[in-house]
């Protein structure tokens, strides 16, 4: 894989489906209907599938393209894929809360090693570069990002739309300072810049929903584990379906579930 290639591509795709997708956030009517699993799909959903789509399989006509969007990649594998969610957090957009993101991944081998997240609504990009470093693209120049180290009290970030009392008994078994609550694979992002230190999924996410997050998570020094045995969380897996698990910046003890 030619890194410098996938990380400028990832990253003019990423701008160019946030672009369809503020086309349709300005509108009145975002064409909201159900999929099989009765999740919404939006017209901004497909308009970015498209323009993702495309442009990965012009620029890697070689390497597995899987889309939440395109049902007929869900059953394709390979060692080295591209993983996409075109519009993750399609709750938050219908709300009208600005907390959606671009994914797009590159999984080696199981593991998430390249990706971009980004928000269009509120202007930040998250990117894993051509050397596998994490940084935020701000007036378009990389900053490196890094996770912190966390202190005795830590900073839990949370999911707006899917929070549970499952969830919060299993934070409430920590000491903690700060919970937030924040949309999409952003809470990923938090994490990998600093902001937060800990984020639990009790949830139902898919590989397109967490790979582009994790690789930032990943590139910036954090971990993400399984939460059954705390293994690392790896990709390909059958159905593309993830198993609850555990986003953390290094030091924190995690309890056993």
């Amino acid at each position: 894989m030619d890194y410098v290639k996938l990380e400028q591509v990832m990253q003019n795709l990423a701008v160019d489906a946030g672009r369809a997708i503020l086309d349709v956030y300005g509108s009145e009517d975002f064409g909201v209907s159900a999929k099989d699993d009765d999740s919404p799909v939006t017209i901004a959903d497909k308009a970015a599938d498209q323009i993702i789509l495309a442009g990965l399989m012009a620029a890697f006509p070689d390497v597995l393209v899987v889309t939440e969007e395109e049902a007929g990649t869900h059953s394709r594998f390979a060692d080295t894929f591209l993983i996409v969610d075109p519009l993750d957090g399609t709750k938050e957009f219908i709300n009208r809360r600005d907390e959606f993101t671009v994914n797009i991944a590159l999984v080696e081998n199981g593991v998430p090693t390249r990706g971009v997240v980004y928000a269009p609504a509120l202007s930040r990009m998250f990117i894993t570069n051509a050397e596998g470093q994490s940084g935020e693209i701000e007036n378009s120049t990389f900053e490196a990002i890094s996770v912190a180290a966390p202190n005795n009290a830590l900073r839990v970030v949370a999911s707006k739309s899917h929070r549970d009392p499952a969830t919060d008994d299993y934070i409430n078994q920590y000491t903690v300072s700060e919970t937030k609550s924040a949309g999409s694979s952003l809470k990923f992002c938090l994490v990998a810049t600093g902001e937060a230190d800990f984020y639990p999924r009790l949830g139902r996410t898919m590989e397109w929903d967490t790979a582009a997050g994790q690789a930032v998570l990943l590139g910036a020094g954090g971990h993400v584990v399984r939460f059954d045995d705390h293994t690392p969380l790896v990709y390909g897996k059958a159905g593309y379906k993830n198993p609850h698990f555990i986003a953390y910046a290094p030091g924190i003890a995690l309890v056993k579930a």
